[in-house]
């Protein structure tokens, strides 16, 4: 049985994961899309978002559109495998047995 993932198991964590792995592999969505879509705080988001990052499952970019400043947010491989297979431990815990 696969075990559950820490990182990805903390609720705003794991709906962003969702989210970010909805997306074709080479999509990647803003902050605010984010922020807005999830309905969590700035602070919230971006401390959510630093944890997976450092965890690898994510990558952020910053970027100038505009001349403003704008952070993208893209799920890596390593994270989409790590979601998947967190998804994977979720329904072998929900399946009867």
């Amino acid at each position: 049985m696969n075990e559950l993932d820490p990182v990805i198991h903390q609720p705003a964590r794991l709906q962003i994961m969702s989210a970010l792995c909805q997306l074709g592999e080479r999509a990647r969505v803003d902050f605010s899309y984010l922020k807005d879509h999830l309905g969590l705080t700035d602070g919230n988001l971006g401390a959510h978002l630093a944890t997976l990052e450092a965890r690898g499952y994510i990558a952020v970019e910053k970027e100038f559109v505009a001349r403003r400043p704008k952070t993208f947010v893209a799920a890596t491989p390593g994270g989409r495998q790590a979601f998947h297979t967190h998804v994977a431990a979720l329904q072998s815990i929900l399946q009867p047995k």
